[in-house]
């Protein structure tokens, strides 16, 4: 009976105020958690959470050199996190000020990667018979967001359409990579760190070599269509499959994009057994 008084009460003391301050409390942590994991910052904090654990299970079993390295390394590491987060801090900012509320609170229903992946198989197809240079990226676990430059943010639903007519010579957002987010199209016309691979042929052009950059900085899958030949070519970690057929581009993406291809295979496996192949 006290236990219940106990709640009673408590329910009765909660004010207006106090809900409101939880609540945006609440949307502060969401909205940060989201833009963290468009960066790769999200990898840096999980890295930090990982050492977190280790010294709290040092302290616990008394690896007294452990605990003292970790709890030092720990008091530097929040000055160099604000440092290597810089870049990411002010972005935050800024998206905080441009964001609007419907931003946050967004339930629409999610478009199938298999759905997507037609779509973009579709449109590289025409690409390819028409000869127009196309790069599209899928962004996967590692976020790209303070890797990109330049481009213009679009949050557009993924269709063939949509894609063949951004690369349509002399139209705008021709120029540059279109980046798949989840099932978006966030951003066309960016621009992408080339490829830093001295040995790289001198038959590739910048597509090609902005394509290979990204895919080396990060965990991607980068798609391009040569301009000069029509052919098509995917990137992943630093590796390139090149002159693929629509069919074959379509089964590729449908193994390496799954969610659940991580889990069981490994999407790098199944691509590098694709290169070699």
């Amino acid at each position: 009976m006290g236990y219940i008084n106990t709640v009673v009460s408590f329910i009765k003391s909660i004010q207006l105020t106090d809900i409101l301050d939880v609540a945006i409390v609440a949307v502060v942590i969401y909205s940060v958690m989201k833009f963290i994991r468009q960066t790769r910052a999200m990898q840096l904090l999980k890295g930090l959470g990982i050492l977190l654990v280790v010294m709290y299970i040092s302290d616990w079993l008394q690896l007294n050199v452990i605990n003292f390295i970790l709890i030092n390394t720990m008091q530097v590491g929040v000055t160099a996190l604000l440092i290597v987060f810089q870049p990411e801090l002010r972005r935050a900012l800024e998206h905080m000020g441009r964001s609007k509320l419907s931003g946050i609170l967004n339930f629409d229903e999610s478009k199938s990667m298999v759905d997507i992946i037609d779509e973009v198989c579709i449109a590289v197809s025409g690409c390819a018979k028409t000869k127009t240079g196309a790069l599209i990226v899928f962004e996967r676990k590692s976020g790209l967001g303070d890797i990109l430059t330049g481009g213009t943010v679009l949050n557009a639903d993924v269709s063939s359409e949509v894609l063949e007519n951004i690369f349509v010579p002399n139209t705008p957002l021709h120029d540059g990579a279109v980046i798949i987010r989840g099932e978006k199209i966030y951003m066309a016309s960016t621009v992408l760190p080339l490829s830093s691979n001295k040995n790289l042929s001198k038959e590739f052009g910048t597509r090609h070599r902005a394509a290979l950059g990204i895919s080396e900085m990060t965990d991607c899958v980068a798609l391009v269509v040569s301009e000069e030949t029509g052919k098509i070519s995917v990137m992943m970690n630093g590796d390139m499959i090149r002159n693929l057929s629509v069919s074959s581009l379509s089964r590729l993406l449908n193994k390496v994009l799954q969610p659940e291809t991580e889990e069981k295979t490994g999407a790098s496996k199944i691509f590098k057994g694709w290169v070699r192949s």
